[in-house]
């Protein structure tokens, strides 16, 4: 008699256990990332033989010994993902987790982040774990900006320029071009174009004589553009050497191989439509991409892409093990593959855009009836028992 007591206990304990995990994704809805956990029960049999179970010779039933809570087993499903505009805001849409690593380097695995550069260099999410782009050894690496917090700066080296110089006119200019020196110093030249009357062209074959000058009105050097049947002809380019104060020595080439000149009356359209160089920028920003790479934007429009976010996929989802602020840690023997962003079966790394908890409330409050009602005919086996050990007890002195 004394056993059944021990078997209500027993469901009493597992009815316990139960309503600690539903009370624990309850309390998760709203947690970004988090996954909720399953419950599950197995039955527990005496037996003294050593056998799982065995059957009683003389009822024809099994000697039952209770019931326990099983381990809880996660439920990976995917939670709603959800826009935020945070330019380090990630999620995955699909297969994968988010590789990070604490202050002692220990590596842990996320399904979604709110990340921000600290004052260190790292990319962090809010509990300070540091996102890992993947290296060129296929494994993940931390992200730090600490020394690329500047652009260098790069002179000046090609001026290309595009769209149609009239031919009916007898002059042309492209005014106030940027161009930089070695030390990033923004200088700005003018290209004065003069159609050659002088009878060295030829039939279809037009020559313009182009100036450059600099923001002082010195010129740097002059050079001739052909145009064949409106075309510029191949090779069409002027190279202009030039020494800025304080600065190396320019070779900056102009490109009017793209350039046209047809008769459209006198307005000119030619334009400088690419100059290359830069001058010092300093990291204005940092992103990630459509493509799942972490990019460093500077303040002179210059861009430079640290790695790919590194995505971990598992051979066993459930052998992964929380350690809270959605942080998962892997078991030692749990195989794991390192990839990007929809590569190789992983998911796609979404930005601006958070996973939220894929807590199912209305399943949560049907268990917690479920688990209510177990618990409660539990205790009340406990009791029935319980009174009948006292009648017992009552029946000494009769006989």
């Amino acid at each position: 008699m004394l056993g059944s007591i021990y078997i209500g206990l027993s469901g009493m304990q597992a009815y316990s256990q139960g309503m600690k995990t539903i009370s624990n994704n309850v309390a998760n809805l709203d947690t970004l990332g988090y996954k909720a956990s399953t419950l599950s029960f197995s039955d527990v049999f005496s037996d003294p033989n050593g056998s799982l179970g065995y059957t009683d010779s003389q009822s024809g039933g099994s000697n039952g010994a209770g019931v326990r809570y099983n381990k809880e087993t996660i439920d990976f499903t995917p939670g709603t993902l959800q826009q935020t505009g945070g330019a380090l805001d990630l999620a995955i849409d699909g297969n994968g987790f988010l590789v990070v690593q604490d202050e002692h380097g220990d590596t842990f695995y996320a399904k979604t982040g709110q990340f921000s550069v600290d004052s260190k260099g790292y990319v962090v999410d809010q509990a300070g774990s540091r996102l890992m782009t993947l290296g060129a050894s296929n494994q993940p690496e931390v992200v730090n900006v600490t020394n690329q917090k500047t652009f260098a700066p790069v002179a000046t080296k090609t001026i290309t320029f595009a769209q149609n110089l009239s031919s009916s006119a007898t002059t042309g200019d492209v005014p106030n071009i940027r161009v930089y020196d070695s030390n990033g110093v923004a200088h700005t030249w003018d290209v004065s174009l003069a159609k050659d009357t002088t009878g060295t062209s030829t039939g279809t074959s037009v020559n313009w004589t182009a100036t450059i000058k600099d923001e002082t009105g010195a010129t740097l050097g002059t050079g001739t553009v052909t145009f064949t049947g409106g075309v510029a002809a191949a090779g069409s380019s002027i190279t202009i050497n030039a020494t800025p104060t304080g600065a190396d020595a320019m070779s900056v080439a102009l490109d009017f191989s793209s350039a046209t000149s047809f008769s459209a009356g006198t307005t000119n359209t030619l334009q400088a439509s690419k100059v290359d160089g830069n001058a010092v920028g300093t990291l204005s920003s940092v992103t990630v991409n459509s493509q799942g790479q972490v990019v460093l934007n500077y303040s002179n429009s210059q861009t430079t892409i640290v790695g790919s976010v590194a995505l971990a996929t598992f051979q066993d989802q459930q052998q992964l093990v929380r350690v809270g602020n959605g942080l998962f840690r892997n078991a030692p023997k749990n195989a794991v593959h390192y990839a990007t962003s929809g590569t190789e079966g992983t998911g796609s790394l979404q930005t601006g855009q958070v996973e939220a908890s894929n807590v199912n409330l209305t399943a949560e409050f049907g268990n917690l009836i479920l688990i209510q009602r177990g618990f409660d005919a539990s205790s009340q086996v406990v009791s029935a028992t319980n009174d009948m050990i006292q009648q017992l007890f009552g029946m000494r002195g009769h006989g």
